[in-house]
């Protein structure tokens, strides 16, 4: 009988422990549950981290919002925050850690980033021992060399066209280093941020009359008419396909798909969601942060439209279609 009393009771502390194992972590997307780009790494830490975790989500929605709302957004995010009291935090994409990092490193609370495509470093005075995560990186040079085995004739002049929100200033000012021009195994691409609805507009429609042979689309969300107020992304992209005059590819796998761009190489916000969920998962399970290298997401993959590709009378070289995940 007392056998039988000591494993039923080992049994319910079992249960309680790992009741009291189960942890709320925080969630700070720098943008908005209905962009592409937080759905998939969303899902992805959902996946990893929510049968036994509460996910609690804040989005700040800074690709919308003027730059002049961001730090009160940033504000809400630290209430919800200090209202929580997490286990751990999970901070998406630059502007989230721009305006939290700072402050959550005066926090023994440990946090995990994704999506960041500046140096961690400069958001920082010092190191926080307490942050670690997931490097965004796009893939701007491959995605090059790989349109140059696509197009036919081969490319010479290229576009790289952007909006000019921090995410997209971030990315480029990593991989180019200030520069405009690249020059990818004989293919020379121009880089351009955009602010303005007009500009971008003059920039599509006059791409084949500068010479240029593609327009490889990277972030667009940030686009702002006369008046400052935001494009939508679905409208900035509809009016670019009716009006690109050279064929549309892209750098993300959102843009990519019927009405959309042709594809490329491109980078997934699931693979952040599953990179930064597994991070987070070895600091619960009693890991520290510090010793915890970031990771950066560098896979990629390659993904087409066939409508596109068919719209633009190409056709994928064997070694790249078979590498390839086509849609619609």
């Amino acid at each position: 009988m007392k056998t039988i009393t000591a494993i039923l009771l080992a049994l319910s502390l079992g249960t309680f422990c790992g009741q009291l194992s189960a942890a709320d972590i925080l969630v700070v997307e720098s943008y908005h549950p209905s962009y592409s780009w937080d759905a998939s790494y969303t899902n992805a830490l959902k996946a990893v981290l929510g049968d036994k975790n509460k996910l609690v989500f804040f989005q700040m929605d800074t690709k919308r919002l003027p730059a002049t709302a961001h730090a009160e957004q940033a504000e809400k995010a630290w209430l919800t925050y200090r209202k929580l009291k997490p286990a751990l935090v999970i901070l998406g994409d630059d502007n989230a850690l721009k305006y939290l990092g700072p402050r959550l490193a005066k926090e023994s609370v440990p946090v995990v980033y994704l999506g960041i495509n500046n140096n961690p470093r400069s958001y920082f005075d010092t190191a926080p021992s307490n942050f670690t995560g997931v490097l965004e990186r796009p893939l701007f040079k491959r995605s090059i060399a790989s349109l140059a085995k696509i197009l036919k004739p081969r490319p010479k002049k290229i576009l790289l066209l952007f909006d000019a929100g921090t995410t997209a200033k971030a990315a480029v000012n990593e991989a180019f280093e200030g520069n405009i021009w690249v020059n990818v195994f004989g293919v020379s691409a121009k880089l351009r941020l955009i602010k303005s609805w007009v500009e971008w507009k003059i920039q599509i429609a006059e791409a084949r009359r500068h010479g240029y042979d593609a327009i490889i689309m990277g972030l667009y969300h940030t686009i702002t008419d006369i008046d400052g107020r935001n494009i939508p992304a679905q409208q900035v992209m509809a009016w670019t396909v009716e009006h690109a005059t050279v064929p549309l590819f892209s750098f993300w796998d959102f843009s990519v798909g019927k009405d959309m761009t042709a594809g490329g190489l491109v980078l997934s916000g699931e693979e952040q969601g599953r990179l930064a969920g597994a991070i987070a998962q070895q600091i619960l399970s009693g890991a520290d942060p510090s010793h915890i290298y970031p990771k950066t997401a560098e896979q990629g993959r390659y993904l087409f439209s066939r409508s596109r590709l068919n719209e633009y009378h190409l056709t994928l070289p064997a070694a790249i279609n078979q590498v390839s995940t086509l849609v619609d």
